[in-house]
Parts: C-alpha cells; sequence; structure tokens
C-alpha cells in the first residue's frame, strides 16, 4: 500500500500540532500493512462513501479515500475530540 504525498496545507497541519514523526511513524506502519492494530483502521460511517480513517495517536486521526487499490489519498487530519 502506498500513501499519495500529502498536500501543503496537510504538511502545515501536521507541522502545527507538533504531529511530524507521528505521522511518520505510522505511514510506515500503514505502507506494511495498512490494518497494522495501533492504527485502528476503520470505514467511516455513511459505509457508502467509502471515506477511512486511521489513528496517528489517541488525540488525531487521518480520513483516507482509495486512489486505486494500492494507493491512498490523505483528505485531511482531524482532531478526533473537538
Amino acid at each position: 500500500m502506498k500513501i499519495k504525498q500529502i498536500r501543503d496545507d496537510l504538511d502545515k497541519y501536521l507541522k502545527k500540532h507538533n504531529l511530524e514523526k507521528k505521522y511518520k511513524k505510522v505511514k510506515g506502519f500503514f505502507e506494511k500493512d495498512p490494518f497494522y492494530p495501533s492504527l485502528n483502521t476503520e470505514l467511516l460511517e455513511p459505509k457508502d462513501r467509502l471515506i477511512y480513517s486511521f489513528r496517528l495517536d489517541k488525540k488525531y486521526r487521518a480520513i483516507f479515500i482509495y486512489v486505486d487499490e494500492n494507493t491512498i489519498e490523505i483528505v485531511t487530519f482531524t482532531n478526533h475530540y473537538k
């Protein structure tokens, strides 16, 4: 599995929230195994929209879509508790 390069605004979000190291770590896990247990990868509701998330840490999530069967694109990062 490959993660498409993130947009500049998402890169700025990671820097602003000091998540660059965490993203790099979980990106490696995701690319080896998208369902690595600590990622908590899940299909979000409504399921027919095929939008997924994985965990950066307990507070932040990456929201993504599949571009094709081997590539995803991160659409946004969110604070899970806002």
